[in-house]
């Protein structure tokens, strides 16, 4: 999406910067956190994200917690049997994926950007693409979870999408509305 005028690189790219700690309690806290820090290390404009699920029925939990919230950090099957007991008997099942976005540069925060894409929660698992929460999600408009629309469709509605292309429209000097 960001096309080729820009060389994208990933922190892989990069194994003399540490990992940074995620201690915010938003989105936007731990996102400016990795950009501005990495910022501070590496040449060029520095992307980070940080990215989650948002359940109306769990006053907005799992949310920065979304990789943790099963009690082991990136443990997707527990995570979701854990939002599968909570949503247990609740009729309310709204919920959105949020991704926001931080554009630093030299250590400060440059920008920073949001995606969201609402849909509702499943009590089952449905699909095997995918990755998360994306087979007990259903995104607005469509009858199937995340993991049964597979990659290319998720990826055109995504809450990364979403955020990415408005990160596109500022680098490319437009008007990319900023929370």
């Amino acid at each position: 999406m960001i096309g080729d005028r820009y060389e994208v690189l990933d922190a892989t790219d990069f194994p003399e910067c540490p990992e940074i700690e995620e201690t915010g309690t938003t989105f936007l806290e731990n996102a400016r956190l990795k950009a501005e820090g990495v910022s501070r290390l590496v040449e060029g404009w520095v992307l980070s994200d940080d990215s989650g699920l948002e359940v109306d029925a769990l006053g907005g939990a799992p949310g920065v917690w979304s990789s943790s919230f099963g009690g082991e950090e990136g443990n997707h099957p527990r995570n979701n049997a854990r939002l599968i007991a909570e949503m247990a008997g609740k009729s309310e099942r709204g919920a959105r994926f949020r991704c926001t976005m931080v554009l630093a540069r030299d250590g400060v925060e440059v920008a920073h950007f949001s995606g969201t894409v609402e849909g509702w929660i499943i009590d089952e698992p449905r699909g095997a693409k995918g990755f998360g929460y994306d087979p007990l999600f259903i995104p607005t408009g469509y009858a199937a979870t995340f993991s049964e629309l597979g990659e290319e469709v998720k990826n055109s509605l995504s809450h990364r999408s979403r955020a990415l292309a408005q990160v596109v429209e500022y680098l490319r000097g437009g008007t990319a509305e900023q929370p």
